[in-house]
């Protein structure tokens, strides 16, 4: 791994969005379109993290080899933030999706409290760069208790977001890494390539949108490019279409 300074992140502003289960990444990071949806203020000091359960290691050996194998069990991970602001929207991602609306506009606390199931994505921006945490589904609940502790800061909700495996992905969410240029060219392969050499892949068919196809003509079977979200597309000859040439 060569040494990168324009891979190097220090936070200036951020954005956390959500939007219907299954939803694209959106092409734009910087500005998101319908149907994702801000969450609204956040803390300035809890910014991000990520925190896991499970992943422990278990030594499997044979007569032969006290050390032949090591298997991991499955990982649990979840990432939190704060959220500072308290209308009903904000309220219902903490107490539950279920937290009914009462006659008197209150927001009831439910006896049985369910997640918000939801598309998430969080957007960090430095400068001319910007990083991307994006899950095509995710469980929202309480990460912890919320306090009010002094009348000087802003009170928040801690928030965790519980990435879960959507569809047939093997995956259950994605990162956009940095220090790399947007790809202007892709070659047809199995799976093909992107140009020029180190670029970024487009994060999904949308960004495909303005990358050069070669050849310009209909790929062949089994042709295609990997995309930012672990997706297949190829190039049919006038357009962009998801999956493999056929």
């Amino acid at each position: 791994m060569a040494i990168n300074d324009n891979a190097t992140l220090v936070v200036g502003s951020g954005n956390y969005l959500t939007a219907p289960v299954g939803t694209a990444m959106p092409a734009d990071l910087l500005t998101p379109v319908s149907p994702w949806q801000n969450v609204g203020h956040t803390s300035l000091e809890d910014i991000f993290g990520i925190t896991s359960e499970g992943g422990e290691a278990t030594t499997i050996g044979s007569l032969q080899n006290k050390s032949l194998r090591t298997k991991y069990s499955a990982r649990t991970e979840t990432m939190t933030f704060t959220l500072q602001q308290f209308d009903t929207a904000a309220l219902k991602l903490y107490f539950g999706a279920n937290a009914p609306l009462l006659p008197d506009g209150s927001v009831g606390v439910p006896t049985d409290p369910e997640p918000t199931q939801a598309a998430f994505l969080a957007v960090f921006i430095d400068g001319d760069n910007h990083f991307a945490f994006y899950a095509p589904r995710a469980e929202i609940y309480r990460a912890d208790d919320m306090a009010i502790s002094d009348t000087e800061s802003l009170a928040g909700l801690p928030l965790g977001v519980k990435p879960m495996a959507f569809g047939s992905n093997v995956w259950t969410y994605a990162i956009t890494p940095l220090g790399g240029t947007l790809a202007t060219g892709a070659s047809a392969g199995t799976p093909g390539s992107f140009s020029p050499d180190g670029s970024v892949a487009p994060a999904n068919l949308a960004g495909l949108a303005g990358v050069i196809a070669t050849p310009s003509s209909a790929w062949t079977t089994g042709q295609h490019v990997v995309l930012g979200d672990a997706s297949k597309a190829y190039w049919n000859g006038t357009a962009w279409v998801a999956g493999q040439a056929a």
